[in-house]
């Protein structure tokens, strides 16, 4: 079978690098934003997941509702209030958007843009819908209402597109509790960790951060960033804590929480041991109530099985 002219078209707009000085330009200036911590908060470290597609909602659902109105005669008022609602909503939801591009990589910031424009034009159509209802033009403001829902439509395809095809906000260590099979898994012999580095190993092909503090605490994680599967092994180890070296996500050692994003997931996190002079991983698993081992007692079954060098 023959692929879609759509399929085509998208994948055509993914490798054109003709805007890349523009992406790169607009990139700059969203990254030097004073934000502050309302950066994690635009991106949704708070939700667990990306807060523009919660936040679209409001936009979206008012110009249909809109729509919906502009069908029946009369109603041109009730579907103004809608307009209105729509592009008071859209400010938010379009800042959530340009903060969380700003940290994709190019392919995706490419289609992310040209996303961007339709939903733009689709906010221009729907000021002029609003501002020919408040002069009695409603013949007009309908025209203006149903253009702009056609480019909120092709804009929402492109954003499916970012999202589902290209994975932009997805985690991307979600796999790792999936793939990694139970039981302990021997990674090497202690002296191949130095202090506060990072080192890359490999379980079931799946790559682990394994990072041996200066106190002998071994921490271990999957190795893939969650936000866009940055290499957490080139990154720069600091207060307990590992930065992505490719958007700057930083995640706890002791556990993988999400100190700070980009990055929306925790990372998964691996108990350890020492057992005959060698590091050994497991894969660490939730408890019936969603929460993961006591670290008090990893830490004491980390200690017990050093001192005896075998697995009890």
């Amino acid at each position: 079978m023959r692929q879609s002219r759509l399929l085509w078209l998208l994948d055509r707009l993914e490798r054109e690098p003709r805007a890349d000085a523009v992406i790169d330009a607009v990139r700059k200036g969203v990254q030097a934003l004073p934000l502050g911590d309302g950066r994690d908060l635009l991106h949704g470290r708070w939700l667990g997941h990306p807060v523009h597609p919660l936040m679209v909602q409001v936009p979206i659902g008012s110009w249909l509702s809109a729509a919906v109105l502009d069908l029946y005669p009369g109603r041109s008022r009730e579907a103004g209030l809608l307009v209105g609602v729509g592009l008071a909503s859209a400010a938010p939801a379009a800042l959530a958007g340009w903060v969380d591009w700003a940290e994709l990589h190019h392919r995706q910031q490419r289609v992310g843009l040209v996303h961007a424009l339709t939903n733009s034009a689709a906010v221009g159509l729907y000021a002029a819908s609003l501002t020919s209802r408040a002069k009695g033009r409603h013949a007009a403001g309908r025209a203006y209402g149903f253009l702009g829902l056609t480019a909120v439509a092709v804009g929402g395809m492109l954003g499916g597109h970012l999202a589902y095809r290209q994975a932009s906000g997805a985690n991307h260590a979600e796999e790792v509790p999936h793939v990694v099979t139970q039981g302990w898994h021997r990674i090497g012999a202690v002296a191949e960790f130095p202090a506060d580095q990072p080192v890359r190993r490999s379980v079931d092909d799946v790559p682990v951060l394994v990072v041996r503090e200066t106190g002998g605490a071994i921490h271990a994680l999957a190795e893939r960033c969650s936000h866009l599967a940055g290499p957490l092994s080139e990154g720069t180890v600091s207060d307990g804590c590992v930065q992505c070296p490719w958007h700057g996500s930083v995640f706890r050692l002791s556990d993988g929480w999400n100190v700070r994003g980009p990055a929306t997931a925790p990372q998964p996190a691996f108990d350890t041991r020492i057992a005959d002079g060698h590091v050994e991983i497991r894969l660490r698993r939730q408890d019936r109530d969603g929460q993961a081992p006591d670290e008090v007692e990893v830490e004491q079954r980390r200690t017990e099985t050093g001192s005896h060098g075998h697995d009890s």
